[in-house]
């Protein structure tokens, strides 16, 4: 019995069966969550004979076996894997290497906005709660609209409005908003996502009410001058109607003189003159010249208008196809045409040169009353 222990361990002792070499190289060792690792075992040796087998262990669960050293493996999730290989020859002998991956992971994208964005709003975008496996330091780009060109390289979406964590969006006029975010880690994670904020037009309420505007003007003109002035009454309502009265001061000695007056809107092809006539002397009445207009436009309706703007709405109403009379520029001109009676001593002094005159705009206007409606 003792000889056959002996033997035994001496067999033990003495084992001459051969080990293989193993080597392995992974590239890279640094990649991205869903990549690829290639790893190379193509190095060992067999010392003798030859390998027979290649055992990987990807440190992530999986396992494989094949018959040349060369293989691939992808990594969905972040994190450290210590991969295996165990090389084993035809003389039974086995050596294992080792390497370690390290799986970048990819910053998550938490992004919040209003959901109900109006017109003219500066809508908040705010990826502050954005986060990385890692606790990674996360930079930030914006492009808050696709559709804007900010950079001026002719592409729009490769812009960089803002790099903060928030960014504001200003929404000049209502429609869809595309832009995009995109969030790096600085180890070669980069997440991106687009978003698209749908803005909504104004409701605005229309009542309309009725206002007189007075204006008067008072210059003194020698006989064959021009006075003019131009004005611009319709920016704020409808003109329903006007009355224009040139009015000369009194002379002490007649006839009356002769002015003229004269409104034209050029932009309506408009344009009415008048000349003065004399007033009733024994009632001490002024020479008059009048120019009256009516009915120039419909009145306004009450009703509910969707718009981005109180602005646009004025505009909407003003401009609408004709119910737009006399919103461009206005000249008035009055003229002494001949103030009387003349010198008839030609070396004698004019005895009424010119003559004070004042001039009177009385004009109706239909003015919208705009209140925007709510939302809830």
């Amino acid at each position: 019995m003792l000889l056959t222990v002996s033997l035994a361990g001496c067999l033990e002792t003495f084992d001459s069966t051969t080990k293989p070499r193993a080597t392995l190289e992974a590239y890279p060792l640094l990649i991205q969550e869903g990549e690829m690792v290639t790893f190379d075992a193509r190095q060992s040796d067999a010392i003798e004979g030859i390998i027979t087998a290649y055992r990987w262990d990807f440190g992530d669960g999986e396992k494989t076996e094949t018959v040349t050293g060369f293989t691939s493996h992808i990594y969905d999730i972040f994190g450290a894997y210590t991969v295996s290989l165990e090389v084993e020859n035809d003389q039974g002998g086995v050596d294992e290497a080792f390497t370690v991956v390290v799986v970048n992971g990819v910053p998550t994208i938490e992004l919040t906005y209003p959901e109900n964005p109006r017109a003219g709003d500066a809508v908040l975008l705010d990826a502050s709660s954005s986060s990385d496996p890692e606790s990674a330091e996360l930079s930030y780009q914006w492009d808050l609209d696709w559709s804007t060109d900010t950079d001026g390289d002719g592409d729009g979406r490769n812009d960089v409005d803002s790099i903060e964590s928030q960014a504001l969006l200003m929404t000049n006029t209502s429609g869809v908003y595309v832009g995009s975010l995109t969030i790096d880690d600085g180890q070669g994670g980069i997440v991106t996502e687009v978003f698209e904020i749908n803005v909504s037009a104004r409701q605005f309420n229309i009542e309309w009410k009725e206002r007189v505007v007075e204006q008067s003007w008072s210059e003194y003109l020698d006989e064959g001058e021009e006075w003019t002035e131009e004005i611009l009454p319709g920016q704020q309502g409808r003109i329903l109607s006007f009355e224009a009265v040139l009015e000369l001061e009194n002379d002490i000695l007649q006839p009356y003189d002769n002015f003229s007056l004269m409104i034209s809107i050029p932009g309506d092809g408009f344009k009415e003159e008048a000349e003065t006539e004399g007033g009733n002397i024994t009632q001490s009445e002024n020479a008059k010249a009048t120019i009256t207009a009516n009915d120039l436009n419909a009145r306004g309706l009450d009703e509910v208008i969707e718009a981005d703007s109180e602005e646009m709405v004025l505009t909407m109403l003003l401009d609408r196809t004709g119910q737009n009379f006399g919103q461009t520029p206005w000249r008035l001109f009055v003229r002494a045409l001949q103030t009387n009676p003349d010198s008839t001593v030609e070396v004698l002094p004019d005895p009424d040169p010119g003559n004070d005159w004042t001039l009177t705009l009385r004009i109706v206007i239909h003015e919208p009353v705009i209140t925007e409606i709510a939302f809830e």
